[in-house]
């Protein structure tokens, strides 16, 4: 919005100076005598004897008659000069964008700007000397301080854009945005559609904004209208989600659709998110393992969702009690498997003959892998059995101990 803004300004500046110069030009022609007026002074100061006088106002005469055949047409000067303004801005239109986050690239670029100026100006002198242009001396002016104002705002729109790339060219000199209080949130696609997000945003955790690119909300809704109807699914998923994150006044959601720089627009998303996020100093969400580690490489921050679930998980330690239902044999020999609410894995042992039972395991050991985290444990007992008002029940003791009801 801002870069808008500089433009309207820049345009407007042109076209005032332009007025401004003509106005000026104009009055002062008015005020200045013209050839005819000189002549005639002329031929009285030589009617008086003054010869000294009649051929100074012959001179003056002549170099009158001459500024007056160098005046350019007015209106031919200002349609050439908003032209090269509309020129300009159109150039800069077309390359590509970037938000402006640092108050120090402009400076830099208006000093960058007048240096290039200050050098070419003796150009354009040279170039109406040479080529014998007859250019009036406040045509020169004219000319010197619009090349002098396109030059600084390309200057200034070129540090804008590339400022994050300047170091290569000047070293110590980078324009590093420095945030101050809360990064955004970058979602990722695969993030939107599993849905936790969503869950963890209700509860306050995140007080950043929750930022989610254009293209990763197209991705969103071509995977929507995808043939395959698993992909549809997840994609309906996805939208749902994000509409109930909007729609929550605990989250703030926001769509943005600043392209990322210097990426391809046909570039994969993993691409694109990792420029995006980089580009506006934010943190990356996703549970993506391999977009995982090419935004750790790439020194972009990630929250993995995975990672945070694994790490709000229940700890246990040896020793401590707890209960599971088994739902499905082990791999080993006597071992049964069951899962606790938050999706944990526990393996216990002695749990064979006691599936779709609840049953209560003395842990012996907990490992933290890259899939989730994992608990083994010896079978205690049965709960369900003794719930149920049974007695003692027969069957294989479990290892170290007696199995009772």
């Amino acid at each position: 919005m801002l870069l808008y803004v500089i433009r309207a300004l820049f345009l407007s500046i042109i076209i005032a100076f332009l007025f401004v110069s003509i106005n000026y030009h104009q009055r002062q022609n008015e005020f200045t005598p013209d050839a005819q007026t000189y002549r005639r002074l002329a031929i009285e100061k030589k009617d008086q004897g003054d010869m000294s006088a009649a051929f100074d106002n012959l001179l003056k005469a002549f170099e009158v008659q001459q500024e007056t055949t160098k005046t350019e047409d007015y209106m031919a000067i200002f349609v050439i000069g908003v032209s090269v303004a509309v020129l300009v801005i159109a150039v800069e239109w077309l390359t590509p964008k970037k938000s402006l986050n640092a108050l120090a690239g402009i400076f830099f670029g208006i000093l960058v700007g007048a240096l290039i100026s200050w050098a070419l100006s003796p150009v354009i002198e040279m170039i109406n000397d040479v080529w014998n242009l007859g250019l009036a001396e406040a045509t020169v002016k004219i000319a010197k301080w619009i090349m002098s104002i396109c030059i600084c705002y390309l200057a200034v729109s070129m540090v804008i854009q590339t400022k994050d790339d300047i170091r290569f060219v000047i070293p110590y000199v980078e324009f590093s945005r420095q945030t101050k209080g809360m990064r955004p949130l970058v979602l990722d696609t695969s993030v939107i559609i599993d849905g936790r997000i969503a869950d963890i945003a209700e509860t306050r955790l995140f007080t950043a904004p929750l930022v989610v690119p254009r293209f990763v909300l197209n991705e969103l809704q071509v995977i929507a209208d995808s043939p395959d109807k698993m992909k549809r699914n997840r994609g309906r998923r996805g939208l749902d989600i994000l509409n109930r994150m909007q729609s929550s006044n605990a989250v703030d959601v926001q769509i943005d659709d600043t392209p990322p720089p210097g990426v391809d627009p046909k570039a994969e998303v993993d691409h694109k998110l990792v420029a995006f996020t980089k580009n506006c100093d934010g943190r990356l969400i996703t549970n993506d393992y391999n977009l995982n580690k090419i935004a750790q490489l790439r020194g972009v921050d990630v929250i993995n969702i995975n990672d945070l679930a694994n790490a709000v998980k229940t700890v246990v330690l040896p020793g401590e009690t707890m209960q599971v239902r088994i739902v499905k044999p082990g791999e080993e020999a006597r071992q049964g498997i069951g899962y606790l609410d938050d999706g944990t894995m526990v393996v216990v042992e002695g749990g064979r003959d006691h599936i779709s039972e609840t049953v209560q395991l003395t842990v012996t050991s907990a490992l933290q892998t890259s899939a989730g985290r994992m608990i083994f444990g010896k079978y205690a007992q049965t709960l369900a059995a003794a719930r149920n008002g049974g007695g003692a029940r027969n069957g294989p003791p479990a290892r170290g101990g007696t199995r009772r009801s």
